[in-house]
């Protein structure tokens, strides 16, 4: 047990490093991008909210075809791929990367390694439920595509990626600040005391 342990984390050392080698130029721009979404400062989510409403507000009164929306997206993330690793260390100055800045980075490439696993690891248990329970399977996927289906047929689509863009640039900050967790406690009493005033009820 202990010898898989090990394996698992020197994997998991080995696949942050490869990831914090090829995200090295984007390093201070992450950091930057992290700040923001764990909210350091108070005016922070709602620049966030206010960015994010001013582009989906452009997108709505531009109206591209979903070929011209694609393309531009494309041709963004080349240019942002291209100028990003060279503009960076201009904006921010490369020598004024300290030891607490490369530890966030190395916390961040290990955060979304792990988050890559979750993924895979999620996609697995969904093909071996495929394969050990197809009914299952089949009636679990079919009922959740129509239900997001009834969702997209009565709310904009548009509207629709915006409230999930903005939970998704939420979510750190929320998480960050324990907003999450509060609430889903709250909920969990909540849910816990109906529970018990139905088992009385029954007695």
């Amino acid at each position: 047990m202990a010898e898989g342990d090990n394996k698992s984390a020197n994997l998991l050392a080995q696949e942050t490093a490869q990831l914090e080698e090829q995200l090295q130029g984007w390093g201070e721009v992450i950091l930057a991008g992290d700040r923001v979404l764990r909210w350091e400062k108070p005016w922070f989510p709602g620049a966030l909210m206010g960015a994010t409403t001013v582009l989906f507000l452009l997108i709505y009164y531009l109206d591209p075809s979903v070929l011209t929306g694609l393309s531009c997206t494309v041709m963004l993330l080349c240019l942002a791929d291209y100028l990003v690793p060279t503009l960076a260390p201009r904006v921010f100055g490369s020598n004024k990367w300290t030891t607490e800045q490369q530890q966030r980075f190395h916390e961040i490439c290990g955060n979304l390694v792990k988050t890559q696993r979750r993924v895979v690891g999620w996609w697995k248990r969904l093909c071996a439920l495929k394969e050990e329970k197809p009914k299952m399977y089949f009636a679990s996927v079919i009922s959740s595509l129509l239900a997001v289906a009834w969702i997209g047929q009565q709310v904009h689509n548009l509207f629709l990626t915006y409230l999930i863009v903005s939970f998704l640039l939420l979510l750190p900050g929320l998480n960050q600040h324990g907003i999450i967790t509060k609430y889903a406690g709250m909920a969990k009493r909540e849910i816990n005391k109906l529970l018990k005033q139905k088992e009385k009820k029954n007695e």
